[in-house]
Formats: structure tokens, sequence, C-alpha cells
């Protein structure tokens, strides 16, 4: 199984490891860190994940406020959004047609 990133999803990752770097050196590498440790399970269980629809499952990282919405075919597992927990809720939704 392969991983993949909605191309806004990587935005939103890319954004927030700046931000946090921005804030405290060397934090946006751990907010990297997180998220290779959240992906790297989810690629070893998939299913793990709470459904948040019929089609998507999500994920709530535990050392930072964000929760990766995805969804998994046969080969592919793609993050949708990497949503922060109180800002915009439900904003991801029109890039999954949910």
């Amino acid at each position: 199984m392969r991983l993949e990133f909605h191309p806004e999803a990587e935005l939103e990752l890319i954004e927030a490891a700046v931000y946090y770097e921005t804030q405290v050196p060397g934090l946006g590498e751990r907010f990297e860190s997180e998220i290779r440790r959240a992906t790297d399970l989810l690629l070893d269980q998939p299913g793990i994940g709470l459904p948040a629809n019929p089609n998507l499952r999500k994920i709530i990282l535990t050392r930072f406020p964000f929760t990766l919405y995805y969804s998994v075919t046969a080969d592919v597992l793609r993050i949708e959004a990497v949503a922060h927990q109180h800002r915009r809720p439900g904003y991801w939704r029109m890039r999954v047609g949910g």
C-alpha cells in the first residue's frame, strides 16, 4: 500500500509545520514526526481510524491538536485533510464530496 496526500492536505501539513517551527525551533520537525508516526501506523493498520463517514476514516494525533482524515483503497491510503481540531470545523468536506 502506498501513501498519498490530497494536494490541499499536503499544504496544510507544510503550513502547520512552518507555523510550529516559527513558534519554537524544532517544534515543526516534531509535528512532521508525529504525522509520519500516524501515517506509518495507518499504512500498517488502515482500519484503525474511526469512521468519519461511509468512505472516510479519521485518526486524532496525540501530541498536536490535529486530525488526519483519510480514505483507503486496495493499494492507496490517501490523507484527505490535516485538519486543526479547533479551526474551521468541516472545511475540508467539500474536497472529498461529503
